[in-house]
């Protein structure tokens, strides 16, 4: 793996650890619905989301 690819997927974790922080996802946590789900379960499933897609395309990369 080319160093620019790690570098990429370490800003990308360190990114993660601050989403997934517990003030940042108390900010999140009222009552509310966006699409039916709840407003926390919202936040959470579309930055893993986001995070897995990002992963794919900079592995995607790498491969060709």
């Amino acid at each position: 793996m080319k160093k620019r690819h790690q570098q990429k997927l370490i800003v990308l974790s360190i990114t993660l650890l601050f989403l997934f922080n517990i003030p940042l996802i108390f900010m999140f946590n009222h009552s509310g619905n966006i699409f039916g789900f709840p407003v926390l379960y919202f936040f959470v499933f579309l930055i893993w989301a986001i995070s897995i897609l990002i992963s794919y395309i900079i592995l995607k990369k790498f491969y060709e």
